[in-house]
């Protein structure tokens, strides 16, 4: 690499070796040409994150954007199962993996389409955690090369619970990121979604908003709401942190089978009423675009 010709951002730093200074560079340049990052993210697991990050990248796609879905659960990677990819490995041209495209035209990587054993248990420690997400993003072609200035107008990371290593790893590499939290009502969940927001101001990421999920069941006999885990949550933390809140989405019980399918509920359930409920909460976040 010619060192002469880098801006001063990516001028090698003193203690780096040559793998890692040609990796930041890479990354950079990837983020370079996407136009968006947004980090899906929540304190609390089981709070339906990945299906929302999902049906977020297939209704930006539908909407005519460029969009990317990184999944950088290495533990429990749902992506690939959701966006119908399940038991597909990514292809690869040169040293560069080349996305998956899923339902919307929506580019997929994920690090179970990596592992040619779905069985297997990643067993992996922070820095390689680190060190694989920040060759998922700058060793991937998210573009055709076609010249225009950006790859992908929007990059969607779905990420594990917690803050932990992986939203730490995004928030350090991915500047300029926004994030979305997801939590269901009930304050076992909205008290980890709290110190996730506060994560997220430590670190300087803007939040775009708070949906609150699983706010209900639809009865399958009546179409009225049961509410299994209360209801409000998500709108009072949203207003006690003063972050937007985006609304709330009751649970319907075909989206198990539909996730279990590969085939998001923007797409394969439009009249139900937890589908309308996520367009409304995604409106704020295409009028972004």
């Amino acid at each position: 690499m010619d060192e002469k010709k880098l801006s001063p951002r990516d001028e090698r730093r003193k203690g780096e070796d040559e793998k890692q200074w040609t990796l930041r560079v890479a990354v950079n340049r990837s983020l370079d040409r996407i136009k968006r990052k947004l980090l899906v993210f929540s304190g609390k697991g089981g709070v339906g994150k990945s299906t929302v990050a999902a049906n977020l990248a297939v209704t930006l796609g539908l909407a005519g954007h460029r969009v990317g879905l990184l999944d950088i659960d290495f533990h429990g990677p749902s992506i690939p199962t959701l966006m119908g990819l399940a038991g597909r490995l990514l292809d690869v041209d040169g040293d560069r993996a080349v996305p998956l495209v899923g339902p919307g035209g929506v580019k997929v990587v994920s690090i179970g389409l990596l592992i040619p054993d779905a069985d297997q248990a990643m067993i992996w420690r922070g820095p390689l955690k680190m060190g694989v997400i920040n060759q998922l993003i700058g060793n991937t072609r998210w573009g055709e090369d076609d010249g225009e200035e950006f790859d992908l107008d929007w990059l969607i990371i779905d990420s594990p619970p917690g803050t932990g290593d992986e939203p730490l790893s995004i928030a350090q590499t991915v500047i300029g990121a926004q994030g979305l939290l997801v939590t269901t009502p009930q304050m076992l969940s909205t008290d980890d979604v709290r110190r996730s927001i506060g994560f997220a101001r430590k670190v300087g990421m803007t939040v775009v908003g708070v949906i609150e999920n699983m706010a209900g069941l639809v009865c399958p006999h009546c179409g009225g709401n049961i509410d299994l885990f209360k209801r409000g949550g998500g709108e009072k933390l949203a207003g006690e942190l003063d972050v937007p809140f985006l609304g709330s989405v009751p649970l319907d019980p075909r989206a198990v089978e539909v996730g279990d399918s590969g085939k998001p509920m923007v797409l394969s359930l439009p009249d139900s009423p937890a589908t309308k409920a996520l367009l409304a909460a995604f409106k704020p976040i295409l009028d972004m675009a």
